[in-house]
């Protein structure tokens, strides 16, 4: 029952999809406050259970809250899951409400949750296997996640870290079976008060009851779960409120705290100073040494007399020859293509705040709401590129081009979600929200890619400026450092090198379940990159013309695209260096999703490189003249 609980959820955001309904999808930060008077219950909601650590992650694995292995209390009426946005659900979030009872203003002194029955053996153990992995606890309050007080060790600034330890390892695990919760309140004129910040802390103690109330002492020895079936646990609380400056747009710069902001400024100016040097040494070519050819090629042509061509101009009657696999290039262009106009509309509806932290999922919906629409993009570049290269199957074309990736993907999450289901992990996905991500593909992916690759295909074949000639060229033997595998691997290192800073911080927020909070940094690192791939190609491009090599067009696209192979690679290091993982399972969906995101990564910046290279033949062969 539980794979079909989303179903409701689900079904309202595929509508929003077909914009019938739910427009109001984005939220400004600002614009919704919660007022409470004083008395005013304030619910508390319980997320899943994450692995967290600042030093070695051992799991990726999160749990539901009220899975039943954890015997955590429960609501009178039993939990009740909350509705949550597609990409809340695909990144794991599942929200349930609480037997917590907070009232605005009043506080509480160790008030009873509840006494479990005995904890079975193999739930103790359990237990104590997820304290020993670092989980933690999620809480959720007034759209603020429960965190605790950490310090900048560079700084000494104190910030809001999110989470509430499951319990202490300290050679034993003990369980975390009190907590105090502090939450600040910014309190407005007609006795108003808006929450600003929800500060938890968890503590063990071995409490025991009596005449129906728990006796609390601070000073109580820590309470360890026996693995014997004998434990019983007793679950406390405390509340208390604290009125703070803090307004309530400014509720989430605690929780944003950008830990050694230096480290995102150098990652910058490294990508900038490759991006320099790479358009330093591509305008070179282009204002000196591609100026001067053509002014040479023009020059010979102009006297009578039969002169024999030379460098570049050598290989004019074969640089426009229809590449190997042309079908499979024009499929793979077209979906980087599709990919680099969510990235970059996404990023930009970032920055300009509309994907605000408080709206959970919200980045993740708008990236695969945008990735269904933008398959119009992938069919109708599709098309162009399969008829420019004399393609004739143009009905396998329009198929692949609307199924061949989102069938990847979709081929690849099915099978890492089995390895979820069989660990009974909540980060496994519900049935109904994968119906609803298959019925906005069909019905809105499939159709809008069929309609680019329509148009594409209607518009005239795209005009090389220089004839291909019937008998192919041969091609001289290369230089080593000019081989295809020598020059793709060396040239893939700039664009990586031009992000690697910044990934770095982008897997710590997905495995270690942070907030990413350098939207700004991202947004300036992906213009780079996109440079990068630009100016690498075009400048091996040029020099393998130079050589008399032709066979640009899987080159140019290898090249830029294996950065996706070098993101794979650091996914490995990161692997061994950050992570402490003993379970196959969490192995498996580590590399699974890594190698997903390296695929993404692949045909985002191979497509940019094999257009850019594209775009720079025709310019340069359209300048000289040619027999």
């Amino acid at each position: 029952m539980k794979l079909f609980t989303k179903a409701g959820s689900t079904v309202s955001l595929f509508l929003l999809a077909l914009g019938i309904s739910q427009t109001s999808a984005f939220y400004l930060p600002g614009v919704a406050p919660n007022d409470y008077t004083d008395n005013v219950h304030v619910p508390l909601y319980v997320n899943t259970l994450t692995p967290t650590s600042n030093q070695q992650l051992k799991s990726v694995l999160a749990f539901d809250y009220y899975d039943p292995r954890f015997h955590f209390c429960q609501p009178e009426d039993g939990p009740k899951q909350q509705s949550e946005s597609l990409g809340s659900i695909l990144f794991g979030d599942r929200i349930f409400n609480s037997p917590f009872e907070l009232f605005m203003g009043k506080d509480e002194q160790c008030k009873l949750l509840c006494k479990t029955s005995a904890i079975p053996e193999d739930d103790a153990k359990f237990i104590n296997e997820r304290i020993a992995d670092t989980y933690a606890l999620n809480f959720v309050v007034d759209g603020l996640p429960a965190a605790h007080i950490a310090k900048d060790e560079r700084t000494g600034d104190e910030y809001y870290n999110i989470g509430i330890r499951l319990g202490e390892n300290d050679g034993t695990a003990a369980l975390n079976n009190h907590y105090s919760i502090n939450i600040e309140y910014h309190e407005l004129p007609g006795n108003k008060k808006r929450v600003v910040g929800v500060l938890v802390s968890g503590s063990s103690r071995n409490t025991q009851i009596k005449d129906g109330k728990p006796v609390c002492d601070p000073n109580t020895p820590a309470f360890h779960l026996k693995e014997d079936g004998s434990s019983e646990v007793v679950y406390t609380y405390s509340v208390s409120w604290t009125s703070s400056p803090t307004v309530w747009a400014t509720r989430w710069d605690n929780y944003l705290h950008v830990v050694d902001p230096s480290i995102h400024w150098f990652s910058l100016v490294n990508s900038i100073v490759i991006v320099l040097f790479l358009t330093g040494m591509v305008g070179m070519i282009l204002l000196r040494a591609l100026h001067k050819d053509i002014s040479r090629y023009n020059a010979v042509e102009a006297q009578e007399d039969v002169q024999e061509d030379y460098g570049w101009k050598l290989v004019h009657g074969d640089v426009f020859r229809a590449p190997a696999r042309p079908m499979l290039l024009s499929v793979m262009v077209g979906s980087g293509c599709q990919l680099v106009a969510m990235a970059a509309l996404t990023l930009v509806f970032a920055v300009l705040g509309f994907l605000s932290p408080s709206n959970r999922g919200a980045l993740a919906t708008v990236m695969v709401i945008f990735f269904m629409i933008f398959g119009s993009i992938s069919g109708f570049v599709s098309a162009r590129i399969y008829k420019m290269n004399g393609g004739e199957k143009w009905k396998l074309n329009i198929l692949l081009a609307a199924t061949m990736l989102p069938g990847i993907l979709m081929t690849t999450f099915s099978g890492l979600n089995f390895f979820l289901i069989g660990s009974k992990s909540s980060g496994a996905v519900p049935f109904g929200t994968m119906v609803a991500v298959i019925g906005i593909w069909l019905l809105i992916s499939v159709p809008l890619s069929a309609t680019g690759s329509y148009f594409g295909f209607r518009k005239g074949k795209i005009e090389h400026p220089v004839r291909t000639n019937q008998i192919p060229r041969q091609v001289p033997d290369q230089p080593f450092y000019l081989r295809p595998l020598p020059s793709i691997f060396m040239g893939a290192i700039l664009p990586f090198g031009s992000i690697f800073l910044e990934l770095y911080f982008i897997m710590n927020s997905i495995w270690f379940h942070r907030i990413y909070y350098g939207i700004g940094f991202l947004f300036l690192v992906f213009v780079v990159l996109i440079l990068t791939c630009s100016e690498v190609t075009i400048l091996l491009c040029y020099f393998h013309l130079c050589s008399e090599d032709y066979h640009w067009s899987w080159r140019a696209f290898m090249t830029a695209g294996a950065a996706g192979l070098y993101v794979f690679l650091y996914s490995t290091l990161y692997y061994f260096t950050k992570l402490d993982i003993n379970s196959i399972t969490s192995t498996v969906l580590y590399f699974g999703y890594s190698g997903i995101i390296s695929l993404l990564c692949s045909l985002l910046t191979g497509s940019v490189g094999y257009l850019a290279c594209l775009v720079f033949l025709q310019k340069i062969f359209a300048s000289i003249k040619v027999d």
